[in-house]
């Protein structure tokens, strides 16, 4: 579909992360769930392709802040998949994100509306 690329939205370096804990806050998940997750609470404005997805659970496993386990699919039992949950430091890590993401934000909106007696 010729321009629906252009309501995407990229993400900010380190977004992603935040966007993945978050997600797993609800439970576990494998990449497929957690991809279509965010799509989802997004109204399909981020889209994260597994090529950035999958190099992210590896980071976010190898910093300790999510854990993976290999489970049979619940609907067949035939198929297994790789379900991350979060651990407790990446409850720790997300609420530091959290609150990065509030100042950034906040800064932002700043610059872009400021208060009326901000205004020169």
């Amino acid at each position: 579909m010729p321009g629906a690329s252009s309501n995407r939205v990229e993400l900010l370096q380190g977004t992603l992360d935040m966007l993945i804990l978050r997600t797993l806050v609800f439970g576990p998940a494998h990449g497929h769930q957690i991809a279509k997750h965010i799509r989802q609470t997004t109204d399909d404005v981020l889209q994260v392709e597994h090529g950035s997805l999958y190099p992210a659970l590896h980071r976010l496993e190898r910093k300790g802040w999510i854990a993976a386990k290999w489970e049979s699919a619940a609907k067949d039992g035939k198929r297994e998949f790789k379900y991350y949950r979060l651990t407790p430091s990446g409850r720790k890590q997300l609420l530091v994100e959290e609150s990065k993401w509030k100042r950034l934000t906040d800064a932002i909106a700043g610059v872009m509306w400021p208060a009326p007696e901000q205004e020169r």
